[in-house]
């Protein structure tokens, strides 16, 4: 998996502080998580190619995490787009943005399909061969979803240095890869854990958006590769996280403790604070494997 976080800072974009918006590569697909404004100025400073992305998760309905997907949809349609492009998100998002391309008469010339998501337990929203994707509900002001993004267990793998030495034809390599014991060159049965491998143990991605603490999501991200959980403000401001339905860095680092992450990655600071070393500080009292988020970082996990 490899994470490019495009924005994460909260509320109103600046030169150097863009709204949330995250791209996630994992096996063979390109996900977009969040489009705050500015995601497509974001997506091609980082040389992302569009017509990989595929399919696209929104939070929740707060301007700071979908006002970029119109632009983004629209700019699609002006390349020559043909693929089809699929939208999860809140009930309503299907409205708010094809009532903006009817206005324009920009309607879509590729297949444009929404998914509308108003569950308040956790479900599979998408899910192919090699990977699902799972909504983490939160406790935000309006109607919001983290996701949670894994690979699935893979079959065992080739090992070519192994088969070599049982001199095996290459023949049989398909039927080892399906699990199957093959004869080797002197006429011995060969197990197939003989001449595998254990693939790479499953990763996964726990996305956890605008949120106050909210325990309930710890069984559902438990033991997760890796953790974003929003972080827009610090202790000093606790109540006015509680006000608002944000969480604080304690609040994150608490939240990846309890569910045994492999770490933790904060964002989403609130505009108040210029120096974001001290969020690390406080959630590291708690957690100690914390990234601080910012533009363009690349994390691979």
């Amino acid at each position: 998996m490899k994470l490019t976080i495009l924005g994460c800072h909260s509320a109103t974009p600046r030169w150097d502080a863009h709204p949330t918006s995250q791209l996630l590569e994992v096996s063979g697909h390109l996900f977009l998580i969040d489009c705050g404004e500015g995601t497509q100025v974001q997506l091609r400073r980082y040389k992302i190619k569009f017509a990989r992305i595929k399919h696209i998760f929104i939070s929740h309905l707060h301007g700071d995490h979908f006002f970029g997907l119109v632009g983004l949809v629209s700019t699609f349609r002006l390349l020559g787009r043909e693929a089809d492009l699929h939208i999860y998100g809140p009930k309503g998002i299907k409205e708010a943005i094809t009532l903006q391309l009817k206005l324009g008469k920009s309607w879509t010339n590729y297949g444009l399909y929404f998914h509308e998501l108003d569950n308040s337990e956790s479900e599979i929203i998408f899910e192919d061969d090699a990977v699902s994707v799972r909504t983490i509900p939160l406790n935000h002001r309006v109607y919001t979803n983290g996701f949670l993004i894994k690979e699935k267990v893979t079959e065992r793998s080739l090992n070519i240095q192994a088969c070599r030495e049982h001199q095996i034809d290459k023949s049989y390599f398909n039927k080892i890869k399906q699990g199957g014991d093959v004869m080797g060159a002197n006429g011995v049965l060969i197990k197939n854990a003989l001449v595998t491998q254990e693939s790479e143990a499953p990763k996964s991605y726990a996305f956890c958006s605008d949120t106050m603490y909210h325990p309930s999501v710890i069984p559902i991200i438990k033991g997760a590769t890796m953790l974003y959980h929003e972080a827009t403000f610090l202790e000093s401001h606790k109540e006015v996280a509680v006000r608002t339905k944000h969480s604080t860095a304690k609040e994150a680092a608490a939240i990846a403790k309890e569910a045994e992450v492999g770490g933790l990655i904060v964002g989403h600071y609130s505009g108040r604070y210029g120096d974001h070393e001290m969020f690390k500080t406080e959630a590291q009292e708690l957690f100690e494997n914390v990234t601080l988020g910012k533009d363009g970082l690349e994390i691979s996990f």
